[in-house]
């Protein structure tokens, strides 16, 4: 069946059908091809994005992510020989996604790998001219964040590394590389910051820590990534990734087949704090990180929220938020009027006739739960979207988020609202 011949019965239909299947996937792999390169909090699981796509679109058809994070569902469009587009503000989503989606001969990455590691064992060395290149590269704030969280011996093997890679001319194999070297920062366990856990973007601090050698964890890296790309086709269909605001959205109206997206959840995940941990070593300093930090959809550090109407439960929720915590209620308004804009373009670049798949969980606020997924659905219902269904899925925690802790722990607030998410089917008419 061709795109021009689906009619919106029938992909309302099919979306239907999406829905009342099961959509948890616990058993399932997410390791496969490139999807494991680089660790990123909170992914979806590739077969949820992979089941759109292939029920709704057909191989050559455009599929948009305009949140796309580590780039699940770009990864699985370019397998499944569709044209994916993928959008984000984050500069380390924009580099992880661009290299899982680009085939490279192995041989080539492995090449450059061994001179990589080479180059960094001869320049550690010598410490003084490592330690000068450091104080060169990086102002005072940022110095500083680096003092703080990873050991001098450490900074030294970082330098060496990004000194070695940075020899690389060919812009592909440089960015593989440079995402390698982000990936032995951040890590689920163990890294070589002294931060105990960077991949769910809550670090701590632990001074006892111990932390790996980023020369070796750099080459244990190097091997598992070649071990991926040999499971990555040499051919993928045109993929277009940008670094902008899914509020807006640089594409034209009507161009997209499918959107398939799983936006960051209200007062969630933040993931700056996380990835400037590499960020910083790519020349990105404290301070333009904090700034970049405000300028993402569910940032709590908003002090201007625009009067803008919402729906009425919507509504009904932040006036019951804004009794307990005026400050909580104004970080939720600004989220669901970011997301209001998110949505409108969604509904702007879709072809008619076509859907979108969002995929988003409730928030816990002030001892109140928030069900964003239905202020989401009435606030598309409003806009023009025909909202098919929502169902329910449930989240296998331990690698989807932040592991709950058993027995009869007290639960965190991030593991009380991390339980389970939702899918919202809509169609543009």
């Amino acid at each position: 069946m061709s795109r021009s011949t689906i009619s919106v019965t029938n992909t309302r239909k099919i979306l239907q059908e999406i829905l009342r299947g099961e959509l948890d996937f616990h058993d399932a792999s997410s390791s496969y091809a490139s999807h494991s390169l680089h660790a990123f909090a909170a992914k979806f699981p590739p077969q949820l994005p992979r089941t759109f796509i292939q029920y709704l679109t057909e191989p050559g058809d455009v599929v948009l992510d305009p949140m796309m994070g580590s780039g699940t569902a770009i990864l699985e469009a370019g397998l499944l020989g569709r044209r994916a587009i993928g959008v984000d503000i984050d500069p380390l989503a924009v580099l992880l996604t661009a290299v899982k989606s680009t085939p490279l001969q192995a041989g080539l990455i492995r090449q450059a790998g061994e001179a990589v590691t080479a180059r960094a064992l001869a320049l550690i060395q010598q410490k003084a001219p490592l330690r000068e290149e450091i104080r060169r590269r990086f102002d005072a704030p940022t110095l500083d964040f680096i003092d703080y969280w990873f050991l001098s011996e450490t900074q030294e093997e970082l330098i060496a590394l990004l000194i070695a890679i940075e020899q690389q001319k060919e812009p592909r194999v440089l960015d593989f590389l440079r995402l390698l070297f982000s990936s032995v920062i951040i890590t689920k366990s163990g890294g070589v910051s002294l931060a105990l856990d960077l991949a769910h973007s809550r670090p701590h601090r632990v001074i006892t820590k111990k932390p790996r050698s980023p020369i070796k964890e750099f080459e244990t890296r190097m091997r598992k990534a070649l071990a991926a790309l040999e499971d990555l086709p040499l051919k993928f269909p045109k993929i277009e990734i940008h670094r902008a605001d899914a509020r807006r959205l640089p594409l034209p109206s009507s161009s997209v087949d499918l959107v398939i997206t799983s936006p960051p959840y209200a007062n969630a995940i933040d993931y700056v704090r996380a990835h400037k941990f590499s960020l910083v070593w790519f020349g990105q300093s404290i301070a333009s990180l904090s700034q970049l930090r405000s300028a993402y959809i569910g940032a709590e550090n908003c002090r201007q929220v625009p009067k803008e109407p919402l729906p009425v439960h919507a509504q009904a929720a932040l006036q019951s938020l804004a009794s307990l915590d005026a400050g909580k209620a104004r970080v939720l308004r600004k989220y669901l009027i970011d997301m209001k804009r998110v949505l409108g373009e969604i509904l702007r670049v879709l072809r008619p006739n076509c859907a979108a798949g969002i995929v988003v969980g409730p928030s816990t606020m002030r001892g109140i739960r928030i069900e964003t997924h239905e202020h989401l659905a009435e606030i598309a219902l409003e806009l023009g979207f025909d909202v098919v269904g929502i169902c329910e899925r449930k989240l296998d925690r331990d690698r989807r988020m932040m592991p709950a802790r058993r027995k009869n722990a007290i639960l965190n607030g991030i593991e009380q609202r991390m339980h389970e998410e939702f899918v919202i089917g809509l169609t543009k008419p």
